[in-house]
C-alpha cells in the first residue's frame, strides 16, 4: 500500500510466501477521494503542489461522463514517484535526484468505476475495481485533466484484494494485542485464492510432486495453454498450483506442477 493508503494488505508468511505472486495478481477494489484544483508531483496529498487550476462548474452528470472514459481496458501512465523499476532502480529514487524519467503507458483494466459522492466545489469520491498494476493516483491525475482542471488523490482505502475484504482483515492494534496467538489468525495456503479449483487423487498429487506431467480430463470450461488452477486433495486441502501445458485432441489437457506443497 502507498504510505497514505489504508485497508486490506495481504500478508503471506512461511511457505505461503511462494503464493505472493498469485495474490498480488488479484483485482483490487478501492474507495478513493480526489481533490480538484491542485496537482502534486506524486499525484497524491503527500507530494508538493506543482500547479493549480480553476475548477469548472461540475455536476454529477458531467463527472459521470468523464468517468466513462476510464472504464474497461485503457492505457495508463504510472506516476514518476512509484516503486516501478527502471534500470534496476526504483523510479522514485531517480525522480528525487532530479533525473529525467521516461514513463511508458501500460494497459490496465478498470472493471468498475462508480461515483460515490460529489462534494462541491472540489471533492469527488469514487469506488474503483481494477486489475493489478493500476495506479489510483494516476487515475486521479487523469480524471482532473478530463474534467478541465488538475487533481490529486487525497484519500485511499483498499476495500478488497480479490476475494479478501475488509471483513476478513485485522487491524494492527488487534494483531498487536493478540500477538501471542498470531497462529490463531492465520489461514491455510490457498485461502480465498481467486483461481479455479481442481480435485486430485493421491497418485496424481504424488506424480505432480515429483515433477511429472499429468494428463487430466477437462472439467467445466476447457483449460487453455498457460491457465492456472489450484489443486486440492480429496479432503479439500490445498496442495499446489498447476499450469496447463495445452489441450489434447482426446478432450484432456496436459498439466504440470507450478508451485507444489505436497508430495502425497
Amino acid at each position: 500500500l502507498d504510505p497514505m493508503a489504508s485497508g486490506v494488505l495481504v500478508l503471506c508468511l512461511g511457505q505461503t510466501t511462494r503464493l505472493v505472486e498469485y495474490y498480488q495478481g488479484h483485482n483490487k477494489t478501492y474507495l478513493a477521494e480526489i481533490t480538484l484544483g491542485a496537482a502534486t508531483d506524486t499525484y497524491d496529498a503527500l507530494g508538493t503542489v506543482i500547479g493549480t487550476a480553476p475548477i469548472p462548474d461540475l455536476t454529477p452528470q458531467v463527472i459521470e461522463q468523464a468517468l466513462a472514459r476510464f472504464r474497461g481496458e485503457i492505457d495508463q501512465k504510472p506516476p514518476v514517484f512509484s516503486a516501478l523499476k527502471q534500470g534496476g532502480e526504483s523510479l522514485h529514487r531517480k525522480a528525487r535526484r532530479g533525473e529525467t524519467v521516461e514513463i511508458v503507458a501500460r494497459q490496465i483494466t478498470i472493471h468498475d468505476l462508480s461515483l460515490v459522492d460529489w462534494k462541491e466545489p472540489d471533492r469527488i469520491r469514487v469506488r474503483v475495481c481494477a486489475s493489478a498494476g493500476t495506479y489510483v493516483r494516476s487515475l486521479a491525475h487523469d480524471l482532473g485533466e478530463a474534467l478541465g482542471t488538475v487533481a490529486h488523490l487525497s484519500a485511499l482505502r483498499r476495500e478488497a484484494a480479490g476475494a479478501i475484504t475488509l471483513d476478513d482483515a485485522l487491524t494492527w492494534a488487534e494483531l498487536s494485542a493478540d500477538g501471542e496467538h498470531l497462529a490463531d489468525h492465520l489461514h491455510p495456503p490457498g485461502w480465498k485464492l481467486s483461481m479455479p479449483v481442481r480435485t486430485l487423487d493421491v497418485e496424481t498429487i504424488r506424480l505432480l510432486g515429483f515433477g511429472q506431467r499429468i494428463r487430466l480430463s477437462q472439467e467445466g470450461e476447457a483449460a487453455a495453454t498457460g491457465d492456472l488452477v489450484q489443486g486440492v486433495n480429496e479432503a479439500g486441502a490445498f496442495v499446489g498450483i498447476l499450469r496447463c501445458l495445452g489441450a489434447e485432441d482426446d478432450g484432456s489437457a496436459l498439466w504440470k506442477a507450478e508451485k507444489w506443497f505436497a508430495l502425497t
